[in-house]
């Protein structure tokens, strides 16, 4: 039954991350990696790791998802341009993703031990984990919150410096009308 769960939530996050490439419209790709997170957060948990399946839809389904819903919304950013790309990008860019794909599956294949484990490693609980985060990593964790505030702000800016935010555009336009 896992080896099931595990080959549809797979392909789930594999269709939610391809579905975010091709979409042209910010939202649906918004969208798309939402189910993408929440794919991810079912492996983890068919993987034994309750503590970040539960972190990864808290944290990233849930918050970090309806702050850049909300971003984009508040942006009102509408369907992308399609273009063909650069010829630099063609003739460079694929050989390349080539080469560090050849690299990557070197490395992966020739490397020794790579899914050992010992069960004499002990079991991280979550008092472990909630020390390491909110004693050693506290400044990362406050800093990375700080930047997605200030991420916030500046689309609020952005979307004020328009002028539709506040609706100033609208009473020119009526005052136009009226005359």
């Amino acid at each position: 039954m896992h080896l099931i769960l595990f080959f549809v939530f797979a392909g789930f996050c594999l269709a939610g991350a391809i579905n975010l490439l091709l979409q042209s419209h910010p939202i649906n790709s918004a969208l798309s990696l939402i189910v993408v997170m929440t794919s991810l957060a079912v492996l983890y948990l068919l993987l034994g790791a309750e503590f970040l399946a539960i972190a990864q839809i808290i944290v990233y389904s849930g918050a970090i998802m309806v702050l850049f819903t909300f971003v984009v919304m508040l942006l009102n950013a509408g369907r992308e341009e399609r273009t063909l790309g650069s010829r630099a990008a063609c003739f460079v860019g694929f050989p390349a993703v080539v080469a560090l794909l050849a690299v990557l599956a070197t490395v992966i294949l020739r490397a020794q031990g790579l899914g050992a484990a010992a069960l004499n490693q002990g079991v991280t609980t979550t008092q472990d984990l909630s020390r390491v985060l909110f004693h050693e990593l506290l400044l990362p964790f406050e800093v990375t919150s700080v930047l997605i505030l200030i991420a916030i702000l500046g689309a609020v800016a952005l979307a004020r410096a328009d002028g539709s935010a506040d609706g100033s555009n609208r009473g020119g336009a009526e005052r136009t009308a009226s005359k």
